[in-house]
């Protein structure tokens, strides 16, 4: 699951992809637009510098700006970064594999069988998509998930009366 670090640092990354190649977002403004504690940002966009996503500039007119062109980093990159790892669980994981505790059987393991599907399937969608391809979804319609659930209505049944 992502954490809200990894969520956070994706949406500072797709705002910094928003700016002009000449530009760069002040971490107050990427907090108070995307609803991220200051505090926790800059901890964030350190993490992301020192991995080479995020460069900096200091002094006046300074503030973060992507390291490379927004096509050429992928969110996988980010996560990967900010998480740690992709996989719903350690054992599934490619980078950081740690088997479990309580397992006797590795290979044999039924859960960690489906949980390599599902990190295999996360990976092809986030290590293909690219920070510029999140910024041109951003706010399409199409890409939008439902605010709100509407659960189908079911006919009212019929009252049956009691027998006399």
């Amino acid at each position: 699951m992502l954490s809200n670090k990894g969520k956070y640092g994706l949406k500072a990354l797709v705002h910094l992809a928003g700016l002009r190649p000449d530009e760069v977002g002040l971490g107050v403004e990427i907090a108070a637009e995307n609803n991220i504690p200051k505090k926790f940002l800059d901890a964030i966009l350190n993490d992301l510098k020192v991995a080479g996503l995020v460069r900096t500039k200091r002094g006046p007119g300074g503030g973060y700006a992507l390291a490379r062109p927004p096509e050429e980093i992928m969110v996988g990159q980010a996560i990967r970064v900010l998480d740690g790892f992709l996989a719903p669980i350690a054992c599934a994981s490619r980078n950081y594999y740690q088997p479990c505790a309580d397992c006797d059987d590795v290979a044999g393991c039924s859960v960690r069988f489906v949980m390599l599907q599902a990190r295999d399937a996360m990976a092809e969608i986030l290590d293909h998509t690219s920070l510029a391809e999140m910024r041109r979804s951003e706010g399409s319609k199409a890409h939008r998930a439902p605010t709100v659930v509407e659960r189908p209505r079911t006919r009212a049944r019929p009252k049956v009366k009691a027998a006399q």
